[in-house]
């Protein structure tokens, strides 16, 4: 069975209240629910986490090496500004996938550069929950193949 972790950076506590035009009415638990039921189908074993925190970002990270196949990361705001997320990514040597609820290439221009794509097998932005569904479907399909 595979090991997949899904991180999720700050703020994202907050959907389904946060920024609704942007984000959505749907929370967080729902969209785990939805990620838990798509990992069930495709025969693999989801950890989620959540944290405000750059470190302990850092530290899901980190640990990940010792428990997961692959990684699904939605670093947020981090997303522009994390280098020592990048270098976590680097450092555990799995395949990750970075996901974006709303597309960062049509909001503001500081948004719309990413640090962590370039360690990241892909990215999948602008398709709202459905973006973490397509990355968990992707990182599955790329585990089979090798």
């Amino acid at each position: 069975m595979k090991h997949i972790l899904v991180i999720n950076g700050p703020n994202l506590n907050l959907l389904g209240t946060r920024e609704v035009d942007i984000y959505g009415k749907i929370t967080l638990a729902k969209i785990n629910e939805m990620v838990k039921e798509k990992a069930r189908e495709l025969n693999c074993q989801v950890r989620i986490k959540q944290s405000n925190s750059e470190g302990e970002i850092v530290s899901f990270i980190s640990e990940a090496r010792n428990w997961a196949d692959a990684l699904i990361i939605n670093p947020a705001a981090y997303t522009h500004t994390s280098i020592a997320i990048r270098d976590a990514i680097l450092a555990v040597g799995i395949p990750v996938i970075e996901v974006h609820l709303s597309n960062i290439y049509k909001r503001e221009s500081f948004r719309q550069k990413s640090l962590i794509v370039g360690v990241c097998l892909g990215q999948i932005t602008g398709f709202g929950p459905e973006g973490y569904i397509l990355a968990l479907e992707a990182v599955v399909n790329v585990l089979e193949e090798r």
